[in-house]
């Protein structure tokens, strides 16, 4: 595999090149519709169409994405042009691009880029977390009175997984951490949700989707973050598993803890 932190720097300057087509965009019309009320954007369609013309053309590394699909192979690159699409098609300034590298399934360097706020987080096989370029320190637990829990989502009536965590389940896990030292924050946005864990603006964040453009950006920024990071059943992640759960030891445990009890009939 070509050294991963040149493969990080050639992707961020691709990115850098599509932030402004993704702000430009913002507030786009739906206009490509998916199974159970999904779509996405123009601008959806033509940042992935960039992203994997660039990526292909600058590393010959194949590219998996929401948009265009593609194989998970020995080494690929997945990209989700726009996550939390509804949120970008009304305006809403909480949506990113997530660019990922996998090698043997794993993920070996990971962008997050909120455009309309100017973040970018990233990491790359060895690295520290950097956000907007600056390393940053090992993740640490948060005072109580400041610990948010993302929740991307409450409804998963769109996912393969709803079977095994049904809305009521979500919305009952919803309520419970309520009850609990975090606070909850729905965003729309999984990637966003990872990324402000990895950061320590969030304490945790639970992921509902089982799609690995979804998730597999943000669980490599907490893991280089050092935060803990399973699947929705405490196990460890791999690009097989159909959600996840990070957060600083603490916030993982309750989250972990909480749905547990819920899904097993505790409450």
């Amino acid at each position: 595999m070509t050294d991963a932190r040149e493969l990080y720097r050639i992707a961020l300057t691709i990115l850098t090149d599509i932030e402004r087509m993704f702000i430009d965009g913002l507030g786009a019309d739906p206009t490509h519709m998916k199974a159970a009320g999904q779509f996405a954007t123009d601008v959806d369609l033509a940042i992935e169409q960039y992203l994997r013309r660039r990526l292909i053309h600058e590393t010959g590394i194949p590219v998996l994405g929401e948009e265009y699909g593609g194989d998970c192979g020995k080494l690929t690159w997945v990209v989700d042009p726009i996550d939390g699409t509804a949120n970008f098609a009304a305006g809403n300034p909480m949506s990113c691009i997530l660019i990922s590298l996998l090698a043997d399934g794993m993920p070996v360097l990971a962008i997050t880029s909120v455009p309309m706020i100017n973040q970018r987080f990233g990491a790359y096989a060895g690295s520290p977390l950097f956000q907007n370029g600056v390393p940053q320190p090992p993740l640490t637990e948060r005072p109580e009175v400041a610990a948010h829990v993302g929740f991307s989502s409450i409804s998963g009536s769109s996912e393969s997984n709803e079977a095994q965590f049904p809305d009521l389940m979500r919305h009952g896990l919803l309520v419970e951490l309520t009850r609990t030292y975090l606070r909850p924050r729905i965003t729309g946005s999984v990637g966003i949700d990872l990324a402000y864990t990895a950061a320590g603006i969030f304490g945790g964040a639970v992921s509902f989707s089982p799609n690995i453009w979804d998730n597999a950006a943000g669980i490599f920024l907490c893991q280089a973050a050092g935060a803990t990071v399973t699947d929705l059943y405490g196990n460890p992640w791999d690009h097989t598993s159909r959600g996840a759960i990070v957060g600083t030891a603490r916030a993982h445990e309750t989250i972990l803890t909480t749905l547990t009890t819920i899904r097993t009939g505790g409450h």
